[in-house]
């Protein structure tokens, strides 16, 4: 949910924190080494602050959750090819939103069809820094059990809504849909469409109050890849980050290929 010195991928509400998740456990990513993260802003003040992350999947497209921009974009921007929030660089674009997909089934009571797509106001000029990544379509094989899986974002490295400069990363593990779905994890909440990661945190990576490794405020949004291939939306978890029986929840990218197509192939993109 709704995403880092050293951090632990923080997981945000089922509760639920308007803005998706953070990162608590991981470490700094290599500087522009997923140059399909997306950040996308808010303006505050004469600033703009990052609010949710994204990733590109098409030369006008990036894909993201309807949790964060629930009621349309309101003057977001959407910034590409960026490592760090605060320090220009050469390589970063910054897009205007031309049009916003919500899922129309989406649900705010559990973030169910939590799935959206940005079409930026013109293609991205790519680079090594701005590059799109691919998603796992219908009939591809989803991680199992255990797996290990990886996630990036620029969210919070505690409960106390403390952000990182640049984009961190790390890796965790599917937990069992069965365990997602048992009462005093998600319940009826956790439904068909998710699926749940997080890792045992262990000292120095993180310590207590913090239980694991896992996304939070500020990471929704974002990729969680399996073996280099987009198979999750950082969308949600616990009311507070790095709860053992709250692990991160992710909507699964594969159930959505028609809808998806439909937004893609729709119309063409501008030149």
């Amino acid at each position: 949910m709704d995403s880092h010195t050293t951090l632990c991928l923080l997981v945000v509400a089922l509760g639920l924190l308007p803005h998706g998740e953070a990162i608590l456990g991981g470490q700094e990513a290599e500087p522009h080494s997923r140059p399909y993260m997306a950040s996308i802003q808010v303006q505050e003040g004469e600033a703009m602050k990052h609010e949710c992350g994204g990733f590109v999947v098409a030369p006008q497209w990036v894909m993201t959750a309807v949790h964060c921009m629930p009621t349309g974009a309101n003057g977001r921007k959407v910034v590409l090819g960026l490592h760090s929030l605060s320090q220009p660089e050469d390589t970063q674009q910054v897009f205007d939103i031309l049009e916003l997909h919500n899922h129309p089934d989406y649900s705010n009571r559990n973030h169910e069809n939590d799935i959206a797509l940005i079409k930026l106001d013109r293609p991205f000029n790519a680079s090594e820094a701005v590059r799109a990544v691919e998603f796992l379509r219908a009939g591809g094989v989803n991680p199992d059990t255990d797996a290990t899986v990886d996630t990036a974002g620029w969210g919070s490295v505690d409960n106390l809504g403390s952000r990182p400069d640049t984009l961190h990363e790390l890796q965790v593990e599917v937990v069992s849909a069965r365990r997602c779905a048992r009462g005093d994890y998600f319940g009826s909440k956790f439904t068909g469409n998710m699926m749940c990661a997080h890792r045992l945190c262990t000292p120095p990576a993180c310590t207590l109050p913090f239980r694991t490794m896992d996304t939070c405020d500020g990471d929704s949004g974002g990729p969680l890849l399996y073996g280099g291939v987009v198979v999750g939306i950082t969308s949600n978890g616990g009311k507070k980050c790095g709860q053992l029986k709250k692990p991160g929840i992710y909507t699964i990218i594969s159930h959505y290929t028609q809808w998806i197509d439909s937004k893609l192939l729709a119309t063409p993109s501008s030149t």
